[in-house]
């Protein structure tokens, strides 16, 4: 019964997320169809499942991540808690919350996946 309820729990909450598709490329960039250049634009404490399809670089950590994902403050460049990714190949997806405060975050690529490293970074935009 407890399991059962988890899992409708669980349903329940990637129902209510907002999906945003993104992929970590093998040119060390990340994209999102429909973009020139990819920006995440969501709301203060809304829940995001993202869904992201990682191809792999030149490199890749030990434990397999070919990129990562960590999102950042960009007044401060401070990390913000629970958006710290490592991406496998292939498609994962994990549920996030966007942070409480409003404003302009960066997200990096923590695994270094090539000589391009240093360009695998996107925009966050988080309104009130």
């Amino acid at each position: 019964m407890v399991c059962a309820l988890l899992g409708v729990c669980t349903s329940f909450v990637y129902a209510q997320a907002r999906i945003v598709e993104l992929t970590a490329d093998k040119d060390s960039r990340y994209k999102i169809s429909g973009m020139h250049v990819p920006e995440i634009t969501v709301r203060a404490g809304e829940q995001i499942l993202l869904r992201v399809t990682a191809r792999k670089a030149k490199s890749w950590n030990r434990d397999g991540s070919i990129h990562g994902f960590t999102l950042l403050r960009a007044k401060d460049r401070s990390k913000v808690e629970g958006w710290d990714l490592l991406f496998k190949p292939g498609t994962q997806e994990f549920l996030v919350t966007a942070p409480n405060e409003p404003g302009d975050y960066v997200a990096v690529c923590t695994v270094i996946c090539s000589e391009e490293h240093e360009g695998m970074h996107m925009k966050v935009i988080v309104l009130p």
